[in-house]
């Protein structure tokens, strides 16, 4: 479906540079799929069958700002449950808050992602939480690239993640659907061996 609304680009000659100062030949941008009703149906339905089967029922949905709001918010009223949201850092004004929402001392929380890197972003929500006094079940996303510095990350930080899909998956689907070129894949595999390093040929 990412593949179908066009949420992945593809420039291998041109790569996209990340915040983190990474090029990459690849860009997934999930929150496209807000607006496309029955995809964002069809996200927010397999995230809350994961959340429920993993974790049960009686959890707050916590949506990392600001990818995952959207798709979160849709993914708790699947549950009938309590959201609330984690900004990346306090705001500077007002009340000051980082989280968002009512969360109260010692509630269970499954955090909501739309995509996966490094995990620093993920985990830093993850901190904020656990500091406001919060019991972080685990965490669900949309996407990961499956970089071993985001395994590494988090399992440092002991969060137990689960996505949807995958990079590995994808380049299958994009071969298998002619998105992804052939002559392209051993570039776009070498990529995610070592992302920090790598710049086009």
């Amino acid at each position: 479906m990412l593949l179908q609304i066009n949420a992945i680009k593809l420039n291998p000659k041109n790569p996209f540079q990340w915040a983190s100062g990474w090029n990459s030949p690849i860009y997934c941008d999930n929150r496209i799929a807000l607006s496309f009703p029955e995809v964002r149906n069809f996200l927010a339905e397999k995230l809350a069958d994961q959340v429920r089967s993993l974790y049960g029922e009686g959890n707050v949905i916590a949506g990392v700002a600001t990818g995952a709001i959207g798709i979160g918010m849709l993914v708790a009223q699947r549950l009938d449950a309590p959201f609330i949201y984690v900004r990346p850092e306090a705001k500077s004004h007002g009340r000051q808050n980082q989280i968002e929402g009512n969360l109260e001392k010692g509630q269970s929380v499954v955090v909501i992602e739309d995509l996966i890197s490094t995990g620093k972003s993920s985990l830093n929500a993850v901190r904020a939480l656990r500091n406001s006094n919060a019991e972080v079940k685990g965490m669900v996303a949309l996407f990961t690239y499956g970089f071993v510095v985001a395994s590494d990350n988090f399992a440092a930080e002991e969060v137990k993640l689960h996505t949807l899909c995958d990079y590995d998956h994808l380049l299958e689907a994009g071969v298998a659907s002619n998105y992804v070129d052939k002559n392209d894949l051993e570039l776009l595999r070498s990529w995610k061996k070592d992302p920090a390093n790598w710049s086009p040929a």
